[in-house]
C-alpha cells in the first residue's frame, strides 16, 4: 500500500532533520522568564534518544552576545550574539517583562531591530506569552492569529489591533509564525511544532520523557480568574445582583426589567451599555463562573451543580462550559483539584 501524502512528508522531514539538525535559536531579551527560556531546549532536546542523530539543535543568543537578566534573582551567560538568528530555522522569543517600548508603544527598540534584521525570510517564528509583543511590533503578527498570555490582552489589543488576537486558546498556528499563552502553554506549543514536524509518536515520546500532558483540553479561558461584579444601585444593576441570588431560578427578561422599573426594550439597551453584554450573554457567563467555583471547591455532582447554576441537567452544564471555557465540567474539576 502506497504512503499518503501526510506520511511522505512526515519520512521526508525526519530524513532532512536527522541529516541536519533543525536549527533553532532562542532569542534571550533582559527580564526574560528563566523556566520559558528553557522550556525549548527541554522540550525539542527530548526529540531524539541517546546514539541517534539530533533531530534539533537549540542555542541561545542575546542582543549582543552579554549576559541577560532573567525575571528572578540571577542572570543568564549566553554564548551567541544576535548574528545566530542568521543560521537558524526557527527562531523563539521566550517572555520578557523589561520589554521598554515594544510593551509601551508597541514598536521595537533599536538593538532589538537591529537584531531581528538578521532573521531570513521564510524562518519559522515562535513566541512563548508575552514574546508575542515582539513578534507584533515587528509586524510579523499583522492579519494573523495570534494569542498572549490572558492578562495582557487587553492591552495586546490596543497596540496592536492589526492583530486578530484569539486570547482563549493556549496556542496558536498560522503556518510559519506561532505563538502561544503563558508559562505551561509554551510546553504545549514546542510539543505542537514536534508534531508537526516530525509526527505525533515523537511527540507523544518526547511530553512522556518530560512527564507531561501530550495534549492538554481546552484553552486559556479556564485559567482566566474572574473578579465578583461590583454591583451599585443604579440602572441595571439590581436586577444583576438579584440575578447572581437566584441564579437556579427562571430569569426571564420580563422579571429582570421589572427589578428595575424599565420595559424590556430599555432594560436590554441599558444592561449592553453598562456591561457590554446582552442580559442573556452576561447570565450565561455568570452561570458557568458559578459552576465553576462549585466544581473546584465543593463535592457536588455535575449534575446538582448543573441544577444550582440554573442549567437544568448535566448536558446543559457541559455544553455551555464547553462554549464559555472549552473544556467539560468533568475535565475542569480534574485539572483544577489537581491545582489547588
Amino acid at each position: 500500500m502506497a504512503p499518503s501524502t501526510a506520511e511522505t512528508i512526515d519520512t521526508t522531514d525526519t530524513t532532512r532533520a536527522q541529516a541536519r539538525p533543525h536549527e533553532i535559536a532562542v532569542l534571550a531579551l533582559d527580564g526574560v522568564v528563566a523556566f520559558e527560556l528553557s522550556t525549548p531546549s527541554r522540550i525539542f532536546e527530548s526529540a531524539h534518544e541517546r546514539g541517534d542523530a539530533p533531530h534539533y539543535r537549540v542555542r541561545t543568543c542575546s542582543l549582543d552576545g552579554g549576559s541577560v537578566r532573567t525575571s528572578t534573582d540571577f542572570r543568564v551567560l549566553v554564548d551567541h550574539g544576535p548574528e545566530l538568528l542568521a543560521q537558524a530555522d526557527t527562531v523563539i522569543v521566550p517572555a520578557s517583562f523589561e520589554l521598554g517600548p515594544v510593551f509601551d508603544e508597541g514598536r521595537l527598540p533599536a538593538a532589538l531591530e537591529r537584531a531581528l534584521a538578521h532573521v531570513r525570510p521564510g524562518t519559522r517564528m515562535v513566541s512563548i506569552c508575552t514574546g508575542s509583543f515582539v513578534l507584533a511590533a515587528a509586524g510579523l503578527l499583522d492579519g494573523r492569529r495570534a494569542t498572549t498570555h490572558w492578562r495582557y490582552t487587553e492591552q495586546f489589543r490596543q497596540l496592536f489591533p492589526q492583530v486578530l488576537l484569539d486570547p482563549d486558546v493556549l496556542f496558536t498556528d498560522d503556518g510559519e509564525v506561532l505563538t502561544s499563552g503563558g508559562v505551561a502553554a509554551g510546553i504545549d506549543l514546542c510539543l505542537h511544532v514536534v508534531r508537526r514536524d516530525l509526527g505525533s509518536a515523537v511527540a507523544n515520546h518526547v511530553a512522556r520523557r518530560c512527564v507531561v500532558a501530550p495534549w492538554r483540553e481546552g484553552g486559556q479561558a479556564q485559567y482566566v480568574d474572574v473578579a465578583v461584579p461590583e454591583i451599585g444601585a443604579s440602572g441595571t444593576a439590581p436586577a444583576r445582583a438579584y440575578a447572581l441570588q437566584h441564579l437556579a431560578d427562571n430569569l426571564t427578561l420580563g422579571l429582570l426589567a421589572e427589578r428595575c422599573g424599565m420595559s424590556v426594550r430599555t432594560f436590554t439597551r441599558r444592561f449592553r451599555e453598562e456591561t457590554g453584554q446582552s442580559p442573556v450573554q452576561w447570565l450565561l457567563v455568570q452561570r458557568v463562573h458559578r459552576a465553576r467555583r462549585l466544581l473546584e471547591e465543593g463535592e457536588l455532582t455535575v449534575d446538582r451543580i448543573a441544577h444550582q447554576v440554573g442549567f437544568g441537567s448535566a448536558a446543559g452544564l457541559r455544553q455551555h462550559m464547553h462554549t464559555v471555557l472549552g473544556v467539560s465540567p468533568t475535565a475542569y474539576r480534574r485539572t483544577f483539584r489537581a491545582v489547588v
